[in-house]
């Protein structure tokens, strides 16, 4: 009898006192999806990194505000599977924010998705930098030599060691300002770009990411234009949220 007790108190003991591995039913495939997305979103900014999974998963949870639990349970399991912008969620390391020196920027669209007729592409990239134009001294004129912002749709890995993953997933990405690739604004062309609520909107994630190519982080207040995870709104009635306006302020400053 005393030792059926003490076996009992001991479980009791074992099964309360300490935590469960972080996910207890996650196979190995899981546990490396979760890395590669924490690797790509929420990298550490130091050479080494000595958090565990469970502190990077905790990292991400408050990012997104979510249940802080560094457990992957379902709330965060459909945050990681939710199409997003493919810019990390953490503030890269930089001595100070990488901004435009001139006001009047150059783009230029390198090549067309075949989803939409060129002249609604055309329109929806000027309505997209229009958003940024309205609230800050920046002007955009688009050119057909080499440009401050270029702009291109493309297929898995295109040329920048940061390779698309197909349908949903990363939608597309976008560098701070600076020489060379600094500016441009890339898409996958395997999603299916719609000016509607069809598949995903084009005029939302290229302002969004013309957002990156001025020089913003990710922003982790819901609503903001630069949250990092896509979500539909009527371009017809969008206004830039403020947000997004009182950021990109401190880096420009306000129209006259």
């Amino acid at each position: 009898m005393k030792y059926v007790l003490l076996c009992t108190a001991l479980f009791l003991l074992c099964r309360f006192s300490f935590p469960s591995p972080i996910p207890a039913a996650q196979s190995t495939e899981d546990l490396k999806s979760i890395e590669v997305y924490l690797d790509k979103f929420f990298p550490s900014i130091y050479k080494s990194d000595s958090r565990t999974l469970e502190e990077r998963i905790m990292e991400m949870q408050k990012f997104f505000h979510l249940t802080v639990t560094g457990k992957m349970d379902a709330e965060t399991g459909k945050v990681m599977k939710q199409p997003r912008c493919g810019v990390p969620d953490v503030a890269q390391y930089r001595a100070s924010p990488q901004v435009w020196t001139k006001k009047v920027l150059t783009y230029r669209i390198n090549n067309y998705t075949p989803d939409l007729p060129k002249s609604r592409v055309e329109q929806i990239i000027r309505q997209a930098l229009n958003v940024w134009s309205e609230v800050t001294p920046l002007t955009f004129q688009r050119t057909y030599g080499p440009a401050d912002i270029e702009i291109s749709f493309a297929y898995g890995a295109h040329g920048d060691y940061n390779p698309f993953d197909g349908r949903g997933g990363t939608l597309a990405h976008a560098y701070f300002p600076g020489r060379d690739i600094g500016g441009d604004a890339h898409f996958d062309e395997s999603e299916r770009w719609s000016e509607s609520n069809r598949e995903v909107n084009l005029f939302l994630v290229a302002a969004h990411e013309f957002g990156h190519s001025l020089g913003l982080e990710h922003s982790n207040v819901r609503g903001a234009l630069m949250f990092p995870t896509y979500y539909y709104v009527n371009p017809n009635s969008f206004r830039l949220p403020l947000d997004d306006k009182q950021r990109i302020w401190r880096l420009y400053g306000k129209r006259k």
